[in-house]
């Protein structure tokens, strides 16, 4: 007890306490960005996108740890929020990229920690949702596909079929949970919302970036015919959130800095990467020019929000 209580005096370590679990967003959207980059070829930037990811990562993960050991109630509290679920979907994303580096070992443990964070988080924040929620209600949605995506990966890397079958039990669940999500979320918070309200889109884009993947499993009978079909039927209504989202914040511009406009980001990149992906399975050539477009816009977006970070810091001006 003693050694905790040294370890709460430290000064250096108030940030690890006051950060706050939209932070997640600030590793997806650069870790999705990532896979985005490496689906066009931009390698170098790829490689960039992934290690500030990774940093990023290791960071959250050391604030994580020091408010579990230090801070339990205000650790509890975070644990019921929504945005709490991006550790999960965050450790996902950067399982994934992992992965196509070809670090099977790595990211198959990343899977793990992910899969053992998500069911008590889920249960956590489910058990505090309320009537009308802000778009962060739809992580529990990401949180599921994004391990759908990250089991579905290392299935086709050749780490075991049973990957493949979990990657689609969780991809179902993730879809359940957007149904169940939409119910709760305040449309109101389109034109008004932080940032997060973007994630409404995300959530599907990152749903049909799961069946794409799954698209490329070697299923037989009907499954294969279903999930080419899923990825469609998930990928559009991506598509128009992404331009109902885009013409709300024409609408009503808010242009200082909130922790939430990380979560702007990572749906503008996953949409992106989504039609990358998709482009493929489905054949239709056009989503990967549309998909590179979106994605620069991203990159744009991520830039964007990185300066307004800077200049929100103490001391900055």
């Amino acid at each position: 007890m003693a050694g905790v209580e040294r370890l709460r005096s430290l000064p250096g370590l108030t940030w690890c306490r006051e950060l706050p679990p939209a932070a997640g967003g600030a590793v997806m959207a650069p870790g999705i960005l990532s896979v985005g980059l490496h689906l066009i070829g931009r390698q170098v930037l790829s490689l960039a996108a992934l290690a500030v990811a990774g940093v990023l990562w290791l960071l959250l993960a050391f604030a994580f740890a020091c408010r579990l050991v230090c801070d339990r109630p205000r650790f509890r509290a975070a644990a019921y929020t929504p945005a709490a679920l991006t550790a999960v979907a965050a450790t996902s994303v950067l399982g994934s990229r992992i992965s196509m580096l070809g670090r099977q070992t790595a990211a198959a443990a990343l899977l793990a920690l992910s899969a053992a964070l998500w069911p008590w988080l889920t249960l956590a924040v489910v058990r505090h949702w309320k009537r009308q929620m802000p778009g962060a209600v739809f992580l529990v949605c990401v949180a599921a596909q994004a391990l759908a995506v990250l089991a579905a990966t290392l299935a086709l890397a050749g780490l075991g079929d049973w990957l493949a079958w979990a990657a689609l039990a969780a991809f179902c669940l993730g879809l359940l949970d957007y149904g169940l999500s939409f119910a709760r979320f305040d449309l109101r918070e389109v034109v008004r919302g932080a940032g997060d309200q973007w994630v409404a889109g995300g959530a599907l884009a990152i749903s049909a970036l799961a069946a794409s993947k799954l698209t490329a499993v070697p299923w037989t009978g009907p499954l294969h015919t279903a999930l080419h079909r899923a990825t469609l039927v998930t990928l559009a209504p991506a598509l128009a959130w992404y331009v109902l989202l885009l013409a709300a914040e024409l609408r009503s511009r808010r242009p200082h800095y909130d922790v939430r406009r990380w979560a702007t980001v990572f749906p503008l990149g996953m949409t992106a990467t989504a039609c990358l992906s998709a482009a493929g399975p489905t054949g239709i050539d056009g989503l990967a020019r549309l998909g590179e477009v979106l994605l620069w816009i991203a990159v744009g977006a991520w830039l964007l929000t990185l300066a307004a970070f800077a200049v929100s810091r103490p001391g900055a001006r």
